[in-house]
């Protein structure tokens, strides 16, 4: 886990990982949240509407976004005040996602970085979400 201070990140930084989506993730959400659309739990249903699979949440896809800032970027000190997301394209189960975020704004009023955030499916690398976050980093303590 990063622990980034305020004044150690800089516009540009940039941080990253990689994802799989299961089916274990898509029963623990729907346990979690009780969405019972067929458009998340049924194929046919799915492959009826136009997909080639039952669609992963997009909820589920983006909760990534939670781990990018709070692990990596900038990690410890992160608190989410903020966040705006554009689905771009399905996420299936099986697929495998590179989230990352860059940030593009500093607040030094208020300790806050403007993340861009972005899902990448890796294969095909098409964009699967964008979007923008904005989060504070708490300041340490004089003990």
């Amino acid at each position: 886990m990063n622990r980034y201070g305020f004044d150690e990140l800089q516009i540009g930084h940039e941080e990253s990982f990689d994802v799989r989506i299961t089916a274990e993730n898509m029963e623990a959400f729907l346990k979690i949240t009780g969405d019972v659309n067929p458009l998340h739990n049924d194929d046919s249903y799915a492959v009826k509407k136009g997909f080639d699979q039952r669609v992963v949440y997009g909820l589920l896809s983006a909760s990534y976004f939670s781990t990018l800032v709070g692990v990596y970027l900038p990690g410890e000190k992160c608190l989410i005040e903020e966040t705006e997301y554009k689905f771009t394209k399905p996420v299936y189960v099986g697929d495998e996602l590179t989230i990352c975020g860059k940030i593009a704004e500093k607040d030094e009023r208020v300790k806050q970085l403007t993340i861009k955030v972005r899902a990448r499916r890796k294969g095909d690398g098409a964009s699967v979400i964008r979007g923008t976050m904005k989060v504070g980093v708490l300041h340490q303590r004089l003990e």
